[in-house]
């Protein structure tokens, strides 16, 4: 029932759709969104929504409105109201004082004819033929359908705003999201002495030596220079002891893998995790502009750090 709903309300996109972002995207201060039980949840999550992907907007209970918190909303504000009956007394309250601010008004009802949808410069119909409830009456496909239609609202902004994955980043700083889209290597990579590096000459027993002190099962192979010529991996120690080479006396570059792949400080630690995904590889080094190491990138630091 709530799937028919929610069908059946993408007909309903049209002028009065329209409208309302124009409202929403041209608003001067906030969006102000407003609704009483169940249909108060919703707005609290649409108005999440939108402060969320670029539409600064906050929720205000309707019965508190009418004991003071009517002074959080200004002239320069829009406000969105639900109410599925559209004649919720809390809400039809504060329409004279909504109109004395005039602020404008986006009415999500469920009935045309009702006073808040009347009373709106916008009204959404967020109608459904039932609900899910085997009573039809507790509110389930009408808060379903306001849900999707504030969604949708959100959304359509989103794109007008060209908001970017960037711009949500600063909305979304904590948790799994935001690392994703804010950490650069430069944070969690090792630096300094913690970077395991050998020059071209040294004995495979050497670098293992390297290897074994630095924990990162590999180690960088540099020039005279300090230049990257190569690395050395746990991988690549397999293949030396399935091979002819002398161990313990073999040089470094008989037996490395030339080059590898690198990346530049500053690169997103998601970015370094798909290099590292793609290529079915467990670190990456990070170079400055003479090709030197500055750092290496392991898959454990990423999990550590919750990119992964």
């Amino acid at each position: 029932m709530e799937g028919a709903a929610v069908a059946a309300l993408s007909e309903r996109i049209d002028d009065s759709f329209n409208q309302a972002c124009e409202l929403l995207l041209n608003c001067s201060g906030k969006v102000v969104v407003t609704g009483m039980g169940k249909s108060g949840h919703i707005g609290n999550k649409i108005a999440a929504t939108l402060a969320s992907t670029g539409t600064p907007a906050f929720f205000v209970h309707p019965g508190e409105a009418s004991h003071g918190d009517m002074g959080m909303i200004t002239a320069g504000d829009v406000v969105i109201a639900l109410s599925n009956s559209g004649t919720t007394a809390e809400i039809v309250t504060i329409l004279p004082l909504l109109k004395l601010l005039a602020a404008p008004l986006i009415a999500m009802t469920g009935n045309p004819a009702s006073d808040l949808a009347q009373s709106a410069d916008v009204h959404l119909n967020v109608s459904v033929n039932e609900e899910a409830c085997p009573l039809n009456l507790a509110p389930t496909s009408s808060t379903t359908v306001s849900l999707v239609m504030g969604d949708a609202l959100a959304i359509a902004l989103l794109e007008a705003r060209g908001f970017t994955a960037d711009d949500f980043a600063l909305s979304h700083p904590g948790g799994a999201l935001g690392r994703r889209l804010l950490l650069k290597i430069d944070s969690i990579m090792h630096t300094g002495n913690e970077i395991p590096i050998v020059t071209l000459g040294t004995t495979v027993s050497g670098a293992l030596l390297e290897m074994s002190s630095k924990a990162l099962g590999m180690t960088t192979v540099v020039d005279e220079h300090g230049v990257l010529q190569g690395i050395f991996t746990d991988g690549d120690l397999r293949r030396t002891l399935d091979s002819t080479a002398d161990i313990r006396n073999a040089p470094i570059e008989q037996v490395m893998t030339k080059a590898g792949l690198t990346v530049r400080p500053g690169t997103m630690a998601a970015e370094a995790l798909r290099i590292m995904e793609d290529h079915k590889i467990t670190v990456l080094i990070a170079i400055d502009e003479q090709r030197r190491p500055v750092g290496v990138i392991h898959t454990h630091d990423l999990f550590k750090a919750g990119v992964a």
